[in-house]
């Protein structure tokens, strides 16, 4: 391990730079442009992997975006970990808001300016340098797979089918994840859950074209209108979503697991400030940790309908839209949430207009055992890392192909995220202090160590 580490010192400069390279490859996977960078995103990922050590690596198709493959094995007795990441990225909009160019990283302030450095280009790139410092210091003592895929983003609609059929070549002890937050540089913790998904899009239509809204305001259904009435009613005076049975399968939590939660370090007026906000929002009975991490959400990711140029028009649009995301807990199942969800949406809609919906993609909730031996050996890896024991949370956001790969591949995950959240993921000025970065680097390398002595 020691020889390890001197690695990562030594070669830091060089990591850096490699990151920048990847991250400059603008991979949008939502963005139908931008289909050639996927395709150069997966081919220099393939390339770094080989140079890290890996004896196979491949830029593999799929039914959308192609998935990076790679494994070194040292020993096939010995056990194996399959590393999981993806390379492609949000969207850049608004545009106007970032201080630096989203694909052009920059530092400042010790922090890496990017699309894509934290999310999920830098945690993943931290996996692969903690397996070359391995390899190249000849300190790799058991097997490893690397599986990155380039549709996260947009709900991995591929990767489930890419996985049945490749699943005696992805066979492994554990799934290795870095694609989550820790509290803080100085509160280290473990991701142990994370909610689900259901998202959907709705178009509310009115007249067969857009009216001018004086000649016709106040006798013509407006979409606009209806739509924000509609969207409204959804949640109740507590804040809780009034779609019904949509929380039937709930996992009610005892008063003693929310006892324990509640003791991971949590600053309220801290949150409110780093936020700028007079006061939080959400659902009566429950803190602002249990809102994200154990309790159901819904909410508007967008909304669109009419004019919306500089200056004024007058007009009564003909169709109005939104995105509404659904966040969910375990037992919720998130195709059954999209229906119900869709049968709710267009019974509530007056006879004037007409409703469509769509669910875009979803996943399933996912919890982590802390018995298992691989969340033993990531609670060793920071504590050596770190100089004190993780705390164990549970995540309000969503990697769908999580749950998935329990029910494909039959392997848990561990989920060593070091992201922060004040690292703007998925909004404009995302971001990834280096020093998250370069700990994160370690930390990986020393859970292989403690991985492999807890399987003996």
């Amino acid at each position: 391990m020691e020889n390890a580490l001197k690695y990562i010192e030594t070669n830091k400069e060089r990591f850096l730079d490699e990151l920048f390279d990847l991250i400059r490859i603008p991979s949008i996977s939502s963005l139908s442009e931008n289909k050639p960078d996927m395709i150069r995103a997966a081919e220099m990922l393939k390339a770094r992997l080989l140079e890290a050590g890996a004896d196979r690596a491949e830029v593999m198709p799929s039914d959308g975006n192609p998935v990076v493959y790679a494994e070194k094995m040292v020993d096939p007795a010995k056990p194996t970990v399959l590393v999981y990441g993806h390379y492609d990225v949000m969207p850049v909009d608004p545009i106007n808001l970032w201080k630096s160019q989203p694909f052009e990283p920059e530092i400042r302030d010790g922090k890496i300016f990017a699309r894509g450095a934290d999310d999920d280009k830098g945690q993943s790139f931290m996996q692969i340098k903690a397996f070359e410092a391995l390899v190249k210091t000849e300190s790799l003592k058991l097997n490893v797979k690397f599986m990155i895929e380039g549709e996260e983003e947009i709900g991995s609609p591929s990767l489930g089918a890419w996985c049945e059929k490749h699943k005696e070549m992805l066979k492994a002890d554990v799934i290795l994840i870095s694609d989550t937050s820790m509290i803080a540089q100085d509160i280290p913790s473990i991701t142990t859950g994370l909610r689900g998904l259901a998202y959907m899009q709705v178009k509310v239509t009115g007249p067969n074209r857009d009216l001018h809204s004086g000649l016709f305001g106040g006798a013509v259904a407006n979409p606009a209108n209806i739509l924000a009435k509609m969207i409204a009613s959804l949640t109740d005076q507590n804040n809780q979503i009034t779609i019904p049975g949509f929380y039937d399968d709930v996992l009610i939590i005892k008063d003693e697991e929310r006892a324990e939660m509640a003791k991971a370090p949590f600053n309220l007026d801290n949150y409110k400030k780093a936020l700028e906000l007079k006061n939080v929002h959400g659902e009566i009975g429950y803190s602002t940790n249990e809102r994200t991490g154990i309790r159901p959400s819904l909410d508007v990711n967008g909304i669109w309908s009419g004019y919306t140029g500089e200056g004024a028009k007058t007009v009564l649009p003909a169709e109005a839209y939104a995105k509404i995301s659904m966040r969910l807990v375990p037992n919720q199942n998130h195709e059954k949430i999209a229906d119900l969800f869709a049968e709710h949406f267009k019974s509530i809609a007056p006879d004037s207009v007409k409703v469509e919906v769509e669910a875009l993609h979803g996943g399933q909730a996912y919890v982590s055992p802390l018995d298992m031996p691989a969340y033993k050996a990531a609670e060793k890896a920071y504590t050596q890392s770190f100089g004190k024991k993780p705390v164990p949370t549970r995540s309000g956001g969503s990697i769908p192909i999580v749950a998935a790969f329990e029910q494909i591949l039959g392997i848990k995950s561990i989920l060593m995220g070091f992201g922060l959240e004040s690292d703007a993921i998925h909004s404009p000025n995302e971001n990834y202090p280096l020093f998250n970065f370069y700990k994160g680097i370690e930390t990986v390398t020393w859970f292989y160590k403690f991985f492999e002595e807890e399987m003996k």
